[in-house]
């Protein structure tokens, strides 16, 4: 590895930086997926409904998303990261004070509102700092922090529901995303470089107009629709039809999230060296054997090894299929619209994400079990098949967008330097 190749301390503080915010960011949506079926218990709220609550915080997500793609690239990307911070530890606490189905879905919708802006803003500053050469391994690095927030922080939060109840995460983690935003202020330098008056403003028409912009939101819908058509149902899933035991549950998210880990770190200098298209092709392939093999087949019953074979396979896969659309979605945007351009990122993965949500919630039912021992999910083949379809589409996707992105790269290499780029 050449001097070129290495980051700098100033590169790796801002990276770590922002994978401590993601980490915050990330635990507060994973978090409440496992923990389904304890509020639902407790809140009266059927179990084929979690994914509702879900796609609460993953719409107004997808909203702010939206209305920060007017705005974000005017301001500093610290001080904007500081409120969008902010915001998501308020609607953190809120959720922990929920009373039924309508105030979590409330406090939800308080989260999502300040966390989808959080994400582009960190994906920003990360593409701000590291070039090209070296973004699938900073990229790797913050999606590190989801498979840290399933090994370390999602096993600590069922156990913290465990031992005082399903609210106490919420102020958990509220309170460690209020210290997060405290250390992010005092360690992220003053992120102004976009607003250098050398870079030609760009509108939002202009932006949507690029071909390759609309491929690339055209995946990462695709991605986010086929992830959470299943992901939000997996727990539930787990304890209805295969009988794994809930106390498990902890372990199989603490051994899936080191899966994931190794799968985002490694799959970020795969994706250095072998491109997008290669490395996520074979995540998509992964992930469509593992969907197939848990959800399609009738199955009622599996050993608990099995389970956390298979469930582990699914992080991993999805570990470098993400990493790698990510990396490639980050080579997009010139400078001045990348907070433009993430926040309407944000917007359609969270749009993608809930409206996969809600459609696997109508699609899924509860059934008694053949074996008369309690309820099961029913249809989850079903949704299964759709998030196949929807993998199937991925690496043609991937292929497109990044032949775009070289060609992009070397016309800019041969032009003149100048302030009037290519908005995307």
């Amino acid at each position: 590895m050449t001097e070129q190749q290495r980051f700098t301390p100033k590169q790796l503080g801002i990276v770590f930086t922002i994978a401590a915010v993601q980490f915050v960011n990330i635990l507060d949506f994973v978090m409440v997926m496992p923990l389904g079926p304890d509020f639902a218990k407790s809140l009266g709220i059927s179990e084929a409904q979690v994914g509702t609550v879900a796609a609460g915080y993953t719409a107004a997500a997808g909203l702010s998303g939206f209305l920060g793609s007017f705005f974000l690239d005017r301001f500093d990307r610290r001080k904007a990261l500081a409120v969008s911070l902010a915001g998501l530890a308020l609607g953190t606490a809120l959720g922990g004070l929920a009373q039924g189905m309508a105030t979590l879905i409330a406090a939800r919708v308080v989260a999502g509102f300040f966390g989808g802006p959080a994400t582009s803003l960190s994906f920003s500053i990360v593409s701000d700092a590291i070039p090209t050469t070296m973004r699938g391994r900073a990229i790797g690095i913050v999606m590190g922090a989801f498979s840290v927030a399933s090994v370390v922080g999602v096993p600590l939060g069922l156990y913290l529901a465990e031992l005082s109840g399903w609210r106490a995460p919420f102020f958990a983690v509220a309170g460690l995303g209020a210290l997060i935003n405290v250390a992010a202020i005092a360690l992220l330098p003053p992120m102004r470089e976009h607003l250098d008056a050398r870079h030609r403003p760009v509108s939002l028409k202009e932006l949507l107009g690029n071909s390759t912009v609309l491929l690339s939101f055209t995946m990462t819908a695709c991605v986010m629709a086929a992830g959470f058509s299943v992901i939000p149902n997996i727990s539930a899933y787990l304890q209805m039809n295969l009988s794994f035991p809930r106390d498990h549950l902890k372990y199989a998210y603490m051994f899936g999230g080191v899966a994931s880990f190794f799968a985002t770190q490694y799959g970020g200098r795969f994706v250095d060296r072998f491109g997008s298209f290669r490395v996520g092709t074979a995540g998509a392939a992964s992930v469509i054997a593992v969907v197939a093999a848990m959800y399609v087949p009738a199955w009622q019953e599996w050993p608990v090894g099995l389970v956390y074979a298979f469930f582990m396979a699914f992080m991993l896969a999805n570990g470098v299929r993400n990493v790698s659309y990510n990396t490639l979605a980050s080579k997009v945007p010139a400078p001045q619209v990348r907070a433009r351009f993430q926040s309407l990122q944000s917007a359609v993965q969270h749009g993608a994400s809930a409206l996969a949500a809600v459609a696997a919630a109508q699609v899924l039912g509860r059934a008694p079990r053949p074996d008369g021992q309690g309820q099961r999910l029913t249809h989850m083949d079903w949704v299964a098949m759709g998030s196949i379809t929807l993998t199937l589409i991925i690496p043609v996707l991937l292929f497109v967008v990044e032949r775009r992105v070289k060609a992009q790269a070397a016309k800019a290499l041969q032009a003149p330097t100048s302030g009037a780029r290519s908005p995307a």
